[in-house]
C-alpha cells in the first residue's frame, strides 16, 4: 500500500487532501493559543515556558524541513508522508496523556518535526503533477489555503478551551490528521518522478546555490519577518486581552480569528495581483504596512482597548499577508528540478527565522500592552524594508 502510486483517475482528489493538509501546521501552532494562561494554571509553569511549547514546534518544524526536501527527493513522497502523519497523531496523543510539561515541549518537538516532514511532502505533490499556470495557481491557493490554519484554530480552540479543557485541542489535531490519514491510504499516492541520489555533498552544494541567489534568500527573509508578526501576536495576545484586558478565551479566540482573516485578506490581494510587477507591488505593501504601524504607535497613548489593538493589527497582519503570499510561491517555485530540495529549504528557513525572530521579540521587549506591540511591529517592518532594498540593489531577474 505505501509503494503505491498516484492514479491518474484521482489527481484531483489528492490535490485537495494535499489542500486539506496544508494547513495543519498553521493549526497546531494555533490552535491552543487562547488556552495559554490556563495551560500556566493548570501545568504550574511561567508564561516563557509555555511560549516555548510554540517555539520549540516552529524551530523543529522548520529544521524538519531542512532534512525533509532532500529526503522526499531521494526516497519518495508518499511513504515518508504517511510515516509522519502517524508521528504526528502520536504525539498528541502523548500531549493529551501528560502532565509534565516537559514531556509536552519533548512531544511539541516531535510533533513539529512530522509537521514539517508532512509539508514538504505534500507541497511537492503540486510541483510533480501540475505545470505552467495551473502550478502558480495552485501554489498561491496553497499559500492563502494554508493560511487558513491561524483563522480557524484559535477560534476553534477557544471553545474547546471554554467547553471542555486544553486537552481537548490536541485531541482535535489528533482526529483530524487521522481522518486524513485514512483519505490519503484510499486516493493518494507516489508522484516523485525522479528520484535523486541521497549525497551530502551535492545536496549541500545546490543548497548553497539557492541560498547564494539574492532574490531566493532575501525572498524567504522576508517571508520570515511577514510570518513572525502574526506568531509575535500569537504570543502574546493570549496574555493581552485575557490578563491585561479581562475577556475571556473565547474572546481571544474570536481576535485571533478576525487577525486570521486579514492573514487571508492579504493573501486573496496578492493572488489578485499576481501579474502586477514584483517589487513594486511589495515595496508599496511595506509602505502601507508602515503608515499604519507609525499611526500605531502615536495613537496608542490616546486610546489602547481591544478595538485599537485589532484594528491596526488587522491592517498591519493584510499587508503582512499580501507579502508574503507573493514571495513564499515565488520562492517554492524559483528551484522546480529541485522541487523537494528548495521546499525544505524555503520552509525550513522560513519557521527557524521566524521564531528567532518572534520569541526574541518576547523575550527582548516582552510585549504587555500595546504600545510594546506596536514597537515590535515598527522593528519588524524595517527588517522587510531593508531585505527589500537588498534585493533591489542585487538587481535580481525577476525584479521589474
Amino acid at each position: 500500500m505505501l509503494e503505491q502510486s498516484l492514479q491518474p483517475r484521482y489527481k484531483k482528489i489528492a490535490t485537495y487532501l494535499a489542500l486539506a493538509i496544508i494547513p495543519l501546521s498553521g493549526v497546531a501552532t494555533d490552535i491552543f493559543i487562547p488556552s495559554l494562561p490556563t495551560m500556566v494554571k493548570d501545568l504550574h509553569t511561567t508564561e516563557s515556558t509555555i511560549r516555548l511549547s510554540i517555539t520549540l514546534f516552529l524551530v523543529s518544524y522548520g529544521l524538519s524541513q531542512f532534512i525533509s526536501g532532500a529526503l522526499v527527493d531521494a526516497w519518495g513522497r508518499y511513504k515518508f508522508n504517511i510515516i509522519s502523519m502517524l508521528v504526528f497523531i502520536a504525539s498528541n496523543v502523548l500531549i493529551i496523556l501528560s502532565d509534565s510539561i516537559e514531556l509536552i515541549l519533548i512531544a511539541r518537538f516531535i510533533q513539529g518535526i512530522s509537521a514539517g516532514a508532512i509539508a514538504t511532502a505534500k507541497r511537492t505533490l503540486f510541483i510533480d503533477v501540475h505545470d505552467g499556470e495551473k502550478l502558480k495557481h495552485y501554489l498561491s491557493i496553497m499559500s492563502i489555503v494554508w493560511s487558513l490554519g491561524p483563522i480557524i484554530a484559535p477560534f476553534i480552540g477557544g471553545y474547546l478551551e471554554h467547553l471542555i479543557n486544553w486537552r481537548a485541542c490536541f485531541a482535535f489535531l489528533g482526529i483530524y490528521a487521522f481522518i486524513i490519514l485514512i483519505l490519503e491510504l484510499i486516493f493518494s499516492g507516489e508522484t516523485i518522478k525522479h528520484y535523486h541520489e541521497l549525497k551530502i555533498k551535492p545536496i549541500l552544494d545546490k543548497s548553497l546555490i539557492m541560498i547564494k541567489t539574492p532574490d531566493f534568500i532575501y525572498g524567504v527573509f522576508i517571508c520570515s519577518i511577514c510570518y513572525a508578526m502574526v506568531i509575535l501576536f500569537g504570543l502574546v495576545s493570549p496574555f493581552i486581552v485575557e490578563h491585561r484586558m479581562g475577556f475571556s478565551p473565547v474572546v481571544a479566540g474570536y481576535v485571533s480569528l478576525i487577525l486570521g482573516f486579514a492573514w487571508m485578506t492579504g493573501g486573496f490581494i496578492g493572488k489578485a495581483l499576481m501579474k502586477k510587477d514584483f517589487l513594486p507591488k511589495i515595496q508599496r505593501g511595506n509602505a502601507i504596512q508602515f503608515l499604519f504601524i507609525i499611526a500605531m504607535l502615536l495613537t496608542t497613548p490616546l486610546r489602547a482597548d481591544i478595538f485599537t489593538l485589532v484594528f491596526f493589527a488587522f491592517a498591519v497582519h493584510v499587508c503582512s499577508g499580501f507579502m508574503f503570499n507573493n514571495y513564499f510561491a515565488y520562492c517554492l517555485g524559483r528551484f522546480p528540478n529541485m522541487a523537494g530540495l528548495s521546499g525544505g529549504l524555503v520552509g525550513g528557513m522560513n519557521y527557524i527565522l521566524c521564531s528567532i525572530f518572534s520569541y526574541g521579540l518576547t523575550w527582548g521587549i516582552n510585549p504587555q500592552e500595546q504600545s510594546g506591540l506596536s514597537i515590535a511591529y515598527f522593528i519588524l517592518a524595517g527588517g522587510i524594508l531593508i531585505f527589500l532594498l537588498l534585493t533591489k540593489r542585487s538587481k535580481s531577474a525577476f525584479v521589474k
